[in-house]
């Protein structure tokens, strides 16, 4: 109940305090109240840096576009694009409701006007917390087993208990007892309570409570934290793991692995050369492979060319991280994603033997910014699909093509960019594109897109002669893209966000421990079916019909298929946490211990109804307060070591307390066989006091130190 508390404490961290509100009475000016002071009808203006105060639909927006960052509710790491159409589907998840601002969440761009639909409780934020409100405690698989042992223990103890009082009322008036009932009625009570005392393993509770520390140590140093434990125990018997995608089965760093440029064009007759690239981190380091080989960047005149339009065309930034020796973004994952491109085909081939690990991080596109001036930036929009910069010449004689020597650099969607190409670039010349050609691209990107990479392609043009900035009306968004026409296409980039390199082996473990591995993610469900085949939750060529779903298709079958759905899939893909909690439910419902795992504040109320709720160490601080366990370096594999952990504490357990009953089953015997025999009793409860605490508790304890059984992870969970 604390842990319920402190979770929903930690959500007002979430609620906005304040609201600027749109009055009739004094029309065109804004009045600050307090967000609890809102109601449904409100109009409420947000600006960049503001929080949403409710859930609110937006009706009109003052800027070029408007980006807001909702990864408190959907888990998406990149800020997404709102616009003001209507939303036909009344069914649509939250991540497709793209005319609405969910309250709590941020914007990261932009200004605009909505009415206010929800607040409250009323709104997603608010429904949250009711569920978590909702969500009991339920105990954990050893808590029901020991309970059921004590219930057990107790019947059988009652009853002998009672047989040796009884089979000795006989002797009750014995001399020894002076001849006194009653004294002999006592002194058999003794007995019978020496008996019990003999049958219960005192040390028991003791022991138990050593072991799961003991167990929790070991995980700690495995990156696993666990924050109860029982818990410790109850990801032993573990059988369904379902896990996010994004940063716990992959790295949460996208990463460009493959591009392509032309090489030849003649009229219809043309060749394309594609390229792969190592690295699946953001680290600035990984080869540029042609056919297989390493390839230098600077022999091609077109990779110079989408080197520089990938640096320009481009706000985000690399950054080394003193503390973690890791390398950090400094603005959008896509982006970023180009600036390690940028660093790893080092166009202009700097020695980088000996730049210290921070000047490492940015040295090629440094480069790149000094040749250029950058002038402004085209924001990327929802109609025209791309985003550009107007670049002059830094110096003089630098690379340009209008008699100022400004260029602009153009990044986007493939289909609208390619759409906007009048020339390709083969070389230092510019050939004429053609329809053929285009097709042949489109072709290409939709390769990329689909398969076994589904990757996400950004198409990289330049500008040679763009209109003057004088000619240019920068306030009308609607204009901009009549200034991004005669496009050169220079290439196509693919970029996914990789798998971590260990989880194959992870998921192949979970296979032989009988675990079955569920991806729930908010993603696509073309993108998710990609990273389930490279890491092995389906094989290369599986059929996924019945075993993969999206949350619009779980939500169309009757409430008896949804139940054997959840029995089968391995895959549930574009969801929401309602979802995510049902799932959970049919899991429970089929006799399935689940492990679920969560970094977002949505991810909150199923974390709390499974048995076990992992939280992510870069999650949110609810998630954590809400799950059982957090892994440190949000990685998958952790959570298998775990499961193993757990189920070498379970056969741990079950040998001390074989070996605590067996000690507790010779002392029973001797006294019961005393009492029978009409003997003198042969042990007094103290003694037996001190054989069970004592004696019996530190050879049990140690015990609990044994290491895990080799094939531990071969057998099914209990």
């Amino acid at each position: 109940e604390r842990n319920a508390e402190s979770a929903i404490e930690a959500l007002k961290e979430y609620e906005p305090e304040i609201a600027k509100v749109v009055r009739q009475n004094r029309p065109g000016q804004i009045q600050r109240i307090k967000a609890r002071d809102l109601v449904p009808g409100d109009i409420v203006e947000v600006a960049v840096g503001d929080k949403v105060p409710a859930d609110i639909r937006i009706t009109t927006i003052y800027s070029t576009t408007l980006r807001v960052d909702q990864s408190l509710l959907t888990g998406e790491s990149v800020s997404v694009i709102k616009h003001t159409d209507p939303v036909p589907d009344p069914r649509a998840v939250n991540q497709d409701k793209k005319n609405i601002l969910f309250s709590g969440t941020n914007i990261a761009a932009g200004k605009c006007r909505g009415v206010v639909i929800g607040t409250g409780l009323n709104t997603e934020i608010g429904k949250i917390r009711s569920e978590m409100a909702e969500a009991e405690e339920e105990k954990t698989p050893l808590q029901q087993k020991l309970d059921e042992f004590g219930e057990q223990l107790s019947k059988v103890i009652s009853v002998i208990c009672v047989a040796v009082w009884a089979i000795n009322i006989g002797h009750f008036n014995d001399p020894v007892h002076g001849g006194s009932w009653l004294r002999g009625a006592i002194y058999y009570f003794k007995i019978a309570v020496a008996l019990a005392v003999a049958a219960i393993p005192e040390g028991l509770p003791a022991v138990i409570t050593t072991c799961l520390a003991l167990g929790t140590r070991r995980m700690a140093k495995k990156n696993a934290i666990v924050r109860s434990l029982p818990s410790v125990e109850t990801l032993g018997c573990t059988s369904v793991i379902c896990s996010d995608k994004t940063g716990t089965l992959t790295t949460n760093q996208m990463s460009v692995c493959r591009m392509f440029i032309f090489s030849k064009v003649e009229g219809n007759d043309f060749q394309i050369d594609q390229f792969e690239i190592s690295g699946s981190t953001y680290e600035p380091k990984g080869d540029i492979l042609f056919n297989g080989s390493k390839f230098n960047c600077s022999d091609r005149s077109g990779l110079v060319e989408l080197a520089e339009c990938a640096a320009l065309c481009n706000d985000s930034a690399l950054d080394f991280n003193e503390t973690k020796k890791v390398y950090e973004k400094v603005g959008e994952a896509t982006e970023t994603a180009l600036t390690v491109l940028v660093e790893k085909m080092n166009v202009f081939n700097t020695d980088k033997s000996r730049l210290s690990p921070q000047e490492m991080a940015m040295s090629s596109n440094t480069i790149i910014r000094q040749k250029y001036r950058k002038e402004f930036t085209l924001e990327f929009s929802r109609d025209r699909k791309s985003m550009s910069t107007y670049v002059t010449p830094a110096t003089k004689g630098a690379a340009g093509g209008s008699s100022t020597g400004a260029k602009m650099f153009v990044k986007g969607a493939p289909e609208s960019v390619v759409e906007r190409c009048t020339h390709i670039r083969v070389g230092t010349q510019k050939v004429p594109m053609t329809s053929s050609i285009k097709q042949e691209i489109l072709k290409l990107v939709h390769q990329y897109g689909t398969g076994r990479d589904t990757l996400r392609c950004l198409a990289l043009g330049t500008i040679d002669s763009p209109l003057r900035r004088e000619d240019m009306d920068l306030e009308d968004a609607r204009k901009f893209i009549g200034y991004e026409n005669n496009i050169t296409f220079v290439g196509v980039v693919g970029m996914l966000d990789p798998p971590r390199s260990e989880v194959i082996d992870a998921i192949e473990r979970c296979r032989d421990a009988g675990i079955r591995v569920i991806m729930i993610t908010g993603d696509n469900k073309n993108t998710a079916e990609a990273i389930c085949r490279r890491i092995g939750i389906f094989k290369e060529n599986q059929d996924t019909r019945g075993k993969a779903f999206s949350g619009r298709e779980f939500d169309d079958l009757s409430l008896e298929e949804q139940s054997d759905a959840c029995r089968h899939a391995k895959m549930f893909a574009r969801v929401d946490p309602a979802h995510k909690s049902k799932i959970v439910e049919f899991l429970q419902s089929h006799g399935e211990i689940t492990a679920m795992t969560g970094d977002g504040v949505n991810d909150a109320p199923a974390l709390k109804k499974a048995e076990i709720g992992i939280a992510m160490g870069s999650g949110t601080a609810v998630a954590k307060t809400a799950a059982e366990m957090v892994l440190a370096d949000d990685n998958f594999s952790s959570i298998v070591s775990a499961v193993e952990e757990g189920r070498a504490i379970y056969n741990n357990m079950k040998q001390f307390i074989r070996y605590l009953i067996s000690s507790n089953v010779g002392e029973v015997v001797c006294i019961f066989l005393t009492a029978a025999l009409g003997l003198p009793e042969s042990l007094i409860p103290v003694q037996l006091l001190w054989v069970n605490l004592v004696t019996d508790g530190l050879p049990a304890t140690a015990l609990g130190f044994n290491p895990p059984d080799l094939d531990i992870m071969e057998r099914p969970p209990r």
